[in-house]
């Protein structure tokens, strides 16, 4: 059975869901079945709303101080259990909460979700993946039309209503790409992360 929280390097992350609107060639979940200290993050079927918030409740986060919504699957594909799990780790467990997220999740959920995650998310981390969507499209293999443009735009509301938003790119860009998510970064004056591939 799949863990719904595992801790990765310094922090507990939260494995809500399987499922993905988007196919990246990099995606490690089509290199192996778990990371961090789980086995694997395969939920055979995907956790209930209740399952989610009792491993939240159950947990032992002493010396932790955030729980990162991230796991197999894009956690706003999950909207409802996301943002529950979010108030209990807020309200209840006195932790902050980041998404990270592929920013697809207005089109996901039909209509703009940022003013509900504002609500319990205090900082978010978008995927840029690349700096335009044709390289985007490419190596992001988005189930959405028009992926790039509304990634941006989800972006750009966070922006205005989080505290902490971040783009988040790997480092097995090609450099010419890398500057191009540069310029994107000061064009939408959110700050920009390169981390490491592993």
């Amino acid at each position: 059975m799949a863990e719904i929280l595992y801790k990765y390097k310094d922090s507990v992350y939260a494995n809500i869901t399987n499922k993905c609107n988007c196919r990246c060639t990099f995606c490690i979940r089509f290199l192996k079945d778990g990371i961090g200290d789980t086995d694997t993050l395969w939920h055979q079927e995907n956790p209930s709303k209740e399952e989610v918030l009792a491993a939240i409740r159950n947990y032992d986060f002493t010396g932790y101080d955030e729980l990162v919504f991230c796991g197999y699957g894009e956690p706003t594909c999950a909207l409802d259990i996301l943002l529950a799990a979010a108030k209990v780790a807020k309200e209840e467990k006195g932790l902050k909460t980041r998404l990270n997220t592929n920013g697809l999740g207005c089109e996901e959920n039909h209509g703009n979700i940022v003013p509900q995650l504002a609500e319990v998310i205090d900082s978010v981390s978008i995927s840029l993946n690349a700096p335009n969507a044709q390289a985007y499209e490419k190596v992001t293999r988005p189930l959405v039309p028009s992926a790039f443009d509304k990634m941006v735009e989800f972006a750009k509301l966070c922006r205005d209503a989080i505290k902490e938003v971040k783009w988040s790119i790997v480092d097995v860009l090609p450099e010419n790409q890398i500057e191009e998510c540069r310029q994107l970064s000061e064009d939408t004056g959110i700050p920009l992360r390169i981390r490491h591939f592993s």
